[in-house]
C-alpha cells in the first residue's frame, strides 16, 4: 500500500496501463512536456515518449476523431479533456459515432476509448472549468460512465476503464485531485469491478446515494448525522451507466428512506433516474419519498457564489431530516405526528 493523492492515482495508473500494453496511448491539450493543468499526466511523456503521450491541439472534436481513428486500427486510446466545459465541442462525435459504432458495425468493431472530464466545482474557476455534464452521457446509449471518489477507485477504475472493450468516460472530481489515501496497486480477483456501486459506510435509517466529488461530503453527513442518533448508509454509486441497482435497492429495502445527491443541476439529472428506479423497484419498503440534494437550474455561478450552489453538509442534512418526518427546511416542524 502506497499513499497517494487522487490525482497521483490516475497518473498511477495510467503509467501501469502504459507499460502492460503498447497499444495504449494517451492523447490530450497540455498532457505531454506540461503533464495536464492539474498534472494527472506528469512525467509520463518523459518515461513513454511523445508517440504515447501525445500533446494535442486545442480542438476536443479532433481528439475524439483521432481517437475514433486510433481505435480502429487496434489501439487503445485515452483522452483528456482538460476541463468539463470544453467536451461540447466533442458532444458530435461522442454521441453520434463513438458511442454507435460497435452496434452500427454488428460488433465487427469495437472502440475501446476512454475520455476523461476533470468535471465539478469547489476550485473557484472561471465558466465553463465547474460544470457537471455527466447525464448527457449517461443518457447515450453505449457509453459507459463512471466516477472515481477516492485515491483506490481512481487508480483501479482507470485502468479498468483503459482495459474495457467499450468506450468509458471517466468523470474526474478535480476538487478531490488532492484527496489522500492509501493504494494498493494490484489488481486481484477480488477487485471490485468497475460497474459496481460500493457502501462506503453501513447504516440503518437512511441509504444516501453519491458519487464523485459529493462521497466525502455524504461520509460527512453520515458522521454528523451518527451524533443525532441517525444511521446513514453512504452508497458510492461508482458508476453512472449503467447503474448499480442491485446495491441500491438492497440498501433501501434495508433503510425504507433514499436520499440521492450530485452537484449537477437537478431536472434530468442522475438523481431524478436512481429516485425514479427505486420507487418503482422499491415502492413497498419506502417510508418516505426520495429526495434529491442538487446543484440548481441553473448555469454555473461565478466562484463567489459556488459555495451556494454545491450541496453540502446542511442541505444533505436537511434532505435527511425530511425523509424522516423530522423538522427540515420545507415542512417546518415535523412532518408525522
Amino acid at each position: 500500500m502506497t499513499q497517494m493523492t487522487l490525482g497521483g492515482a490516475i497518473n498511477s495508473g495510467l503509467r501501469h496501463a502504459l507499460a502492460d500494453d503498447d497499444k495504449v496511448v494517451l492523447l490530450g491539450e497540455d498532457i505531454g512536456k506540461l503533464g495536464g493543468v492539474f498534472r494527472v499526466t506528469d512525467k509520463l511523456q518523459e518515461e513513454f515518449g511523445p508517440r504515447r503521450v501525445m500533446d494535442a491541439p486545442l480542438a476536443e472534436a479532433g481528439i475524439i476523431g483521432t481517437a475514433v481513428g486510433l481505435a480502429f486500427r487496434g489501439y487503445r486510446p485515452v483522452c483528456e479533456i482538460q476541463f468539463d466545459g470544453f467536451i461540447y465541442p466533442g458532444f458530435d462525435q461522442i454521441v453520434a459515432q463513438v458511442a454507435k459504432l460497435h452496434y452500427r458495425t454488428r460488433g465487427k468493431v469495437k472502440v475501446p476509448i476512454t475520455i476523461r472530464v476533470p468535471f465539478g466545482g469547489g476550485i473557484g474557476a472561471v465558466e465553463h472549468h465547474s460544470e457537471s455534464p455527466e447525464a448527457y452521457f449517461a443518457h447515450t446509449a453505449g457509453l459507459r460512465v463512471i466516477s472515481c471518489s477516492n485515491p483506490q477507485d481512481a487508480h483501479t477504475m482507470i485502468r479498468q476503464a483503459i482495459a474495457c472493450d467499450d468506450p468509458v468516460l471517466f468523470f474526474e472530481p478535480k476538487r478531490r485531485y488532492w484527496l489522500k489515501g492509501e493504494v494498493s496497486e494490484e489488481l486481484g480477483a477480488d477487485t471490485l469491478p468497475m460497474g459496481s456501486a460500493r457502501v462506503a459506510r453501513e447504516g440503518t435509517d437512511v441509504t444516501l446515494a453519491a458519487y464523485g466529488p459529493l462521497v466525502p461530503t455524504a461520509m460527512d453527513a453520515a458522521a454528523a448525522a451518527a451524533d443525532d442518533g441517525i444511521s446513514i448508509e453512504v452508497i458510492d454509486l461508482r458508476s453512472l451507466s449503467p447503474i448499480d441497482f442491485s446495491t441500491v435497492e438492497k440498501s433501501v429495502r434495508k433503510t425504507g428512506r433514499l436520499v440521492v445527491t450530485h452537484e449537477a443541476a437537478q431536472s434530468g439529472g442522475i438523481g431524478a433516474e436512481v429516485a425514479a428506479a427505486v420507487t418503482e423497484r422499491c415502492f413497498d419498503w419506502l417510508e418516505a419519498a426520495p429526495a434529491r440534494v442538487t446543484g440548481f437550474d441553473t448555469p454555473y455561478p461565478p466562484a463567489a457564489l459556488e459555495e451556494a450552489f454545491l450541496p453540502d453538509l446542511d442541505r444533505l442534512l436537511d434532505a435527511v431530516d425530511r425523509v424522516m418526518g423530522r423538522r427540515n427546511s420545507l415542512t417546518g416542524w415535523k412532518a408525522t405526528a
